[in-house]
């Protein structure tokens, strides 16, 4: 049986994280964009709104050094795209691009699968027109459609709580459309 990528030559030489080179596969040419370690769990913050460093940062708990590389890897691959913070001066903020936004249907297969083979995933994804649960391959079943990203709002299923106490997570604690900024929500009462 064979596989999706195969080998364009049988000369093995040693590749780097991101260098696919001797695969002759779209797959692989992807993965050289998308493929580094944190870059999936990036695009997933950019969909819920994530839009600065920081917030990116404290979310994931990834090094600084670690994050401004990957940043500004999927700048470069055209994936999202920096801009000048107009509150913050020196400071940026980062968006997906239609390039980037094409990824919604990749990084929601992944969140499914994960959600029903490793851990339930605490948000749900709902199509707006008609609040109907989206299933595991994207699609609306009362509408019969795969709706865009920016008509696709996130909400914690009923009983499920953050681990988190970080900004982003916090502002994740309720229903929020894919893309649109997310803005900082008041911590809840202490117990």
């Amino acid at each position: 049986m064979g596989s999706f990528c195969e080998p364009s030559s049988a000369t093995l030489r040693p590749v780097s994280n991101r260098d696919y080179g001797e695969q002759d596969c779209a797959l692989a040419r992807a993965l050289e964009a998308i493929g580094e370690r944190w870059v999936l769990l990036i695009i997933r913050d950019a969909f819920y709104g994530v839009r600065n460093f920081n917030d990116f940062r404290m979310h994931l708990d990834i090094p600084k050094a670690v994050l401004s590389e990957r940043l500004t890897g999927l700048v470069d691959e055209g994936i999202l795209r920096r801009e000048p913070d107009p509150t913050h001066a020196g400071r940026h903020l980062y968006e997906l691009t239609q390039t980037g936004r094409e990824l919604w249907p990749a990084v929601h297969a992944l969140l499914s699968w994960g959600s029903e083979h490793r851990s339930t995933n605490r948000l749900a994804f709902k199509h707006i027109a008609c609040g109907t649960e989206l299933t595991g391959r994207g699609d609306c079943p009362t509408c019969q459609v795969a709706p865009p990203p920016d008509n696709i709002m996130l909400e914690p299923r009923p009983g499920a709580k953050s681990r988190r106490q970080d900004p982003v997570a916090i502002a994740l604690g309720g229903p929020h459309h894919l893309l649109e900024p997310l803005l900082p929500r008041a911590a809840p009462p202490a117990d």
